[in-house]
C-alpha cells in the first residue's frame, strides 16, 4: 500500500504554520504523498468547536503565556520566524483558503501556502487584504487575473465548504488535522505519531 497522509489546514492557524513546514521533510523521508486539503477553520469551529470563541473572549493568562513560549520554541526549532499574536487575530482567511484551491489546481499549493503562512505569521500582514493576496499569488507564480477570478468562482467556494464538511464528518475539530488511513492526528506536536503511522504501512 502506498503511503499517504491527508493534511487539512487553514493558514490562519499558528500550529498549522509549524506543521506545514515540518510535515514536508517527513513525507519526503518516508516516501509518503501529501493530499493537501484546504479548509475554513472558522466553519469547523462554528459546527463542532465553539469553545474556541469562549477561550478567546476569556483567555487564561497562564495558558496564553505558555502558548507564546511554546510557539516561539517550536518556531526556533524549525528555523521559522513567528509573530504571535499578529496585529489582526483572528484573521478572515476565506479568500486566502479559496486561493489555496486555485493554487492546488495549478500544482502550486506548496509555494502558495508557504507564502501565505509567512506573510501572516512571519511578516504580520493581513490575509484578507487584496494586495497581500496579490503578493502571495505572485510569489507562487500564479497569474493575478486567474487567481482572483478563481477565488470568486462558485465551484471553488463549493469545494472549500466540501473540504471543511469532510473534515467535520471525519471527526476533526481544528487545524492542522492529519489523517493516515483512518487514524486522526491533531496539531503540530503529533507528527511523531504521524511518522509511526506511516512507518506501519
Amino acid at each position: 500500500m502506498a503511503r499517504q497522509l491527508d493534511f487539512y489546514f487553514d493558514c490562519s492557524s499558528p500550529w498549522t504554520y509549524l506543521a506545514f513546514h515540518a510535515v514536508q521533510p517527513l513525507a519526503i523521508e518516508l516516501g509518503a504523498k501529501i493530499a493537501w486539503k484546504p479548509i475554513l477553520v472558522g466553519g469547523v469551529f462554528n459546527a463542532v468547536n465553539q469553545t474556541v470563541y469562549d477561550n478567546r473572549s476569556n483567555p487564561n493568562a497562564l495558558k496564553q503565556a505558555y502558548m507564546r513560549q511554546d510557539l516561539a520554541a517550536w518556531a526556533k526549532l524549525l528555523g521559522l520566524k513567528i509573530i504571535f499574536p499578529p496585529s489582526i487575530f483572528p484573521v478572515n482567511s476565506v479568500k486566502c483558503m479559496r486561493g489555496a484551491l486555485v493554487a492546488l489546481d495549478d500544482d502550486k499549493l506548496v509555494p502558495y501556502a508557504r507564502a501565505a503562512f509567512e506573510a501572516y505569521w512571519g511578516d504580520n500582514r493581513d490575509l484578507a487584504d487584496k494586495d497581500v493576496l496579490d503578493d502571495i499569488a505572485d510569489t507562487a507564480g500564479i497569474d493575478r487575473r486567474h487567481f482572483f477570478s478563481g477565488i470568486d468562482a462558485d465551484a471553488v467556494k463549493t469545494r472549500l465548504r466540501a473540504n471543511t464538511d469532510e473534515l467535520i464528518a471525519r471527526g476533526g475539530f481544528g487545524s492542522p488535522t492529519i489523517f493516515v488511513g483512518g487514524s486522526m492526528f491533531f496539531g503540530n506536536d503529533r507528527l511523531p505519531l504521524v511518522r509511526a503511522a506511516l512507518e506501519a504501512i
